[in-house]
């Protein structure tokens, strides 16, 4: 007969939720002060919080225009091609969730039941319907994906790079008036769809264009790191609404009489060209960061000077500088919201368009507040992710 002896840490070491109230917050006087003050702030602003939006709170102006802040001005009977793009990319993340995060069940009920908690919102029967639809194409996206989650890796990150080519053709349209998918212009874009574009384009193209600049600082040759260094100090040495100003104002002064470049476009170069800027450095932190003797091991492997910076340099680097990027693309999506100062109605700008219907005058809070939820939960949602991805690499590990 064997006898397991089950060894228990000393007392003034076990967890409790009590011993650790003691230690963390009443581990002395100041800190126990400290703590009661700071709960009494908490509860005052909870309370006042939760008291206004149950009580005082017209949230009639977010669900009248729920349509308008999410889509701006997209003619009515085009929307179902959105409902069409976002299923597609409900249905690529599902798939994702159940490859890549088989045992994350918190986090895929709460991202696939989403649609279907904002159709309990006071909306229209229509979008209620999508709505539902989008949470049972995202249940049989994780179903198909967690059945064959080895073949299916590589057809799912081809979805997830075809995705933005689709949504944008489901988006525009192609066809004549009369077509079956009529062009919408973007001066009819607007709203979360405007800043979802914006901050997409931005994120996909600032990032190569970031890495070239990083390896062009440190290059050998004078004339690429000039140009490389020249760019990078100019473009950080301004702020980004100089830049959307430049994009919308100046750069048709240097193109042919007969030729224009669309609004939206411009802002999508302009961000995209002030991001790759401090993308650039974040990229030559983490190069930095890698030691010479990788450089020496690689190349004592017969590696020239591509294959090792390719496939040795720049993923070590790149893992070491996720948390960097991360928070590089939450500043895009929420820089998105200068372009609302050049004209376009992204969240932002559709958020004054709304204020100013006279049937909603001076319901500022409601607005803002729902606008900030939004920019919030997505900003959240990126970093949750980025969290996972490092988890999943092993960074900050030895």
């Amino acid at each position: 007969m064997t006898q397991t002896n089950s060894l228990l840490p000393p007392l003034t070491e076990r967890s409790g939720v009590l011993r650790w109230m003691r230690k963390n917050l009443f581990g002395s006087w100041p800190d126990a002060i400290l703590t009661i003050v700071g709960a009494l702030i908490i509860y005052w602003a909870v309370k006042g919080f939760l008291t206004w939006a149950f009580t005082i709170a017209e949230w009639e102006v977010v669900s009248a225009n729920m349509r308008l802040i999410m889509v701006g001005q997209y003619p009515v009977k085009e929307v179902g091609r959105l409902w069409i793009a976002l299923g597609f990319l409900v249905f690529l993340a599902g798939n994702s969730l159940a490859i890549w995060a088989r045992k994350s069940y918190f986090v895929t009920i709460l991202l696939l039941g989403f649609p279907a908690l904002l159709a309990f919102l006071p909306i229209g029967d229509e979008s209620r319907g999508w709505l539902f639809s989008l949470t049972a194409l995202g249940l049989v996206g994780w179903g198909i994906g967690r059945s064959k989650p080895e073949s299916l890796g590589k057809i799912v990150i081809f979805g997830w790079v075809i995705s933005l080519p689709i949504f944008v053709l489901l988006t525009r349209g192609f066809t004549s008036e009369d077509g079956i998918m009529p062009i919408v212009g973007t001066n009819l874009w607007g709203g979360l769809l405007l800043t979802f574009l914006l901050t997409v384009v931005g994120i996909i193209f600032s990032f190569p264009l970031g890495v070239l600049l990083a390896l062009g600082r440190r290059s050998e040759l004078p004339a690429i790191r000039l140009a490389s260094v020249t760019y990078i100090e100019l473009v950080r040495g301004v702020p980004l609404i100089t830049i959307l100003f430049v994009s919308q104002l100046i750069l048709p002064l240097f193109l042919p009489p007969n030729m224009t470049i669309d609004r939206v476009l411009r802002a999508m170069v302009g961000i995209t060209l002030f991001s790759a800027a401090y993308l650039a450095e974040n990229v030559r932190g983490g190069l930095q960061a890698i030691p010479r003797g990788q450089f020496e091991a690689a190349y004592a492997l017969g590696l020239n000077g591509v294959q090792t910076m390719v496939f040795i340099i720049l993923p070590q680097a790149l893992r070491l500088i996720i948390p960097i990027l991360v928070g590089q693309f939450i500043a895009v999506f929420k820089d998105t919201a200068l372009v609302a100062i050049v004209g376009l109605l992204d969240l932002v700008g559709i958020a004054k368009t709304v204020l100013a219907q006279p049937d909603f005058l001076g319901l500022q809070r409601e607005v803002y507040v729902f606008i900030s939820l939004i920019y919030w939960v997505l900003s959240y949602g990126m970093s949750y992710l980025s969290q996972q991805l490092e988890v999943k690499l092993g960074v900050g590990k030895q």
